[in-house]
């Protein structure tokens, strides 16, 4: 176990520079860190443990005992996600090694925000950390602008986006328990609830009514799944993306932004960033990219394993 708790403060280390900024993010990162097939992530007083590859799935209990050491935690979820047994990996078995289930459940601060988190309500406890710094870029341009989330998940964007000075920040989602999940947060942070910030659907249904309605927005974010069913509809980021891209583009309000990401690991950085600009610019001939990146300091290594990939790249018009 001493060589565990020893690869846990080097980790932890690493991330020192965010400890100010906020109490969310990932203490492990796999093989990078020390840890094959394995990621750890902290959430206030709430850890998570991921596998993901069988390396140290036999040694469960001893890194959970190693993390229980360091970091004291009020809860540890253990969440096996193995491809190779043959079960979901969205429905992943869940241990709570140290706690109880009830201590699954708290928030967590990312810089002026704050996010409500359960470690075990499915997969992902509520909020994406590999997604941190363009939330809070996101939140530093929306100042008396007109926001759009789409595939808006518990609308963190969008909290970022009103305590940035948004005028007002639209979600939409086929989720209505996803959606309601967004409305705590805005409550959490204090913001008011203001007419057309909630839409239950579909997203690329609502881009389309958006364009027959006229609408314009001042930023737009697009984070869709790989992969998502509705009605009897399929959307396949591979195929399916691009066109969505444009659409959303005739949305978009000359001097505004367009950022637009995905976790699909066959995607390739500066190819994925060429082809979005090339989508808005059917639309908005000047388009530009302003920045392309993968995930933040705290995913060491992102993009080398299956499990830890982003690319993302923001647009201006």
């Amino acid at each position: 176990m001493d060589d565990f708790r020893t690869l846990l403060q080097i980790a932890h280390e690493k991330r020192s520079s965010l400890f100010e900024l906020t109490n969310a993010y990932r203490v492990v990162n796999g093989a990078a860190d020390g840890f094959p097939g394995m990621t750890l992530d902290r959430f206030g007083s709430r850890f998570q443990i991921q596998f993901f590859g069988p390396e140290l799935l036999r040694q469960k209990r001893i890194i959970a005992a190693a993390v229980g050491e360091i970091f004291n935690p009020d809860c540890l979820v253990v969440k096996e996600r193995l491809s190779s047994s043959g079960r979901s990996l969205e429905n992943p078995p869940m241990e709570v090694l140290i706690g109880s289930e009830s201590d699954s459940v708290g928030t967590v601060f990312e810089g002026p925000a704050q996010f409500h988190v359960d470690l075990l309500d499915t997969v992902n406890p509520g909020l994406f950390l590999d997604m941190r710094s363009i939330r809070l870029e996101v939140g530093s341009r929306c100042k008396d602008r007109r926001f759009l989330n789409l595939f808006s998940y518990t609308c963190s964007f969008s909290v970022h986006a009103r305590l940035g000075g948004a005028l007002q920040a639209t979600n939409a989602d086929i989720s209505g328990k996803i959606l309601d999940k967004g409305r705590m947060n805005f409550a959490l942070n204090g913001l008011d609830l203001r007419p057309g910030e909630f839409f239950k659907g579909n997203a690329v249904e609502y881009v389309h009514w958006a364009q027959k309605k006229g609408l314009k927005f001042d930023g737009i974010v697009l984070d869709p799944p790989s992969f998502a069913r509705f009605k009897g509809t399929n959307f396949n980021v591979r195929e399916h993306l691009m066109p969505l891209v444009a659409d959303c583009a005739s949305l978009l309000n000359s001097g505004g932004f367009f950022m637009v990401s995905s976790n699909y690991s066959e995607f390739n950085l500066s190819v994925f960033a060429r082809n979005v600009r090339d989508a808005v610019a059917t639309v908005h001939p000047n388009a530009k990219t302003s920045w392309k990146k993968s995930q933040d300091i705290d995913f060491v290594a992102s993009g080398n394993t299956k499990d830890s990939c982003l690319v993302a790249t923001l647009v201006e018009v």
